[in-house]
């Protein structure tokens, strides 16, 4: 891939998870100062690399879960940092919260209002869940989408923790990269940490693959810090 497809890629990612819609070419050739004709010839050697896709007929393309996992790890590669903001008020429910099971979930709850997923976080032998109604108000599952897939993923996940316990400080499975819900349209984006309870506990979000990438995964990355540091 070149270095202006992976920039283009990004963009498509990056825009896709804004809008909701797909992302054409006519903005891309504003953005890139460009043809649209250069930005089509571009999306089509992405699309040939199945990194973005076409919905039905629409002249927009979005990205494939191959896409957004060379997105990410070129993200996970940069290590990039927490919004300053986003990241001091994380570390400040924590460190008001008093008792270890209270930061986690708040902590958790925290992630809920700063990406609209679903935050996850395990107390002990617990897995602790908020956020439910701002995860399927989400456009991906306001018309039914994959609910019953994005049930399953949840129910499972506790009993998935425990046996592949993931050893990444950050771990990101992207759509049918999940062990459970392969199908459910979601990623799941958690962080290990050491706790009172466990050296793998775990916090984290469950929301649709169309994700902000770079501010979901450096929140979560400082959630677990924060908590490891204060705990």
């Amino acid at each position: 891939m070149t270095d202006r497809q992976a920039q283009i890629l990004g963009a498509i990612i990056e825009q896709y998870a804004e809008v909701a819609v797909p992302v054409g070419s006519v903005m891309l050739a504003k953005l890139f100062g460009v043809s649209s004709a250069t930005i089509r010839a571009e999306m089509a050697r992405l699309e040939e690399a199945g990194m973005i896709s076409q919905p039905h007929t629409s002249a927009g393309r979005v990205p494939t879960d191959k896409g957004y996992r060379f997105y990410v790890n070129q993200l996970t590669q940069n290590q990039e940092s927490a919004l300053a903001r986003p990241a001091k008020a994380l570390e400040s429910r924590v460190a008001h919260a008093g008792r270890a099971d209270l930061a986690i979930r708040s902590a958790a709850d925290m992630l809920v209002e700063l990406t609209n997923n679903v935050g996850l976080a395990t107390i002990g032998d617990q897995l602790y869940l908020s956020g439910f109604s701002r995860l399927f108000t989400q456009p991906e599952f306001m018309q039914g989408g994959p609910v019953h897939e994005v049930a399953r993923l949840l129910d499972n996940i506790e009993p998935w923790l425990r046996e592949a316990v993931p050893n990444e400080p950050l771990n990101v499975y992207i759509g049918s990269e999940n062990p459970i819900g392969k199908s459910s349209g979601c990623s799941l984006i958690i962080s290990r940490f050491r706790s009172p309870y466990s050296d793998f506990s775990y916090i984290g979000v469950l929301g649709p693959t169309r994700q902000s990438y770079r501010e979901v995964m450096s929140l979560v990355r400082h959630a677990g810090k924060s908590l490891e540091a204060s705990l």
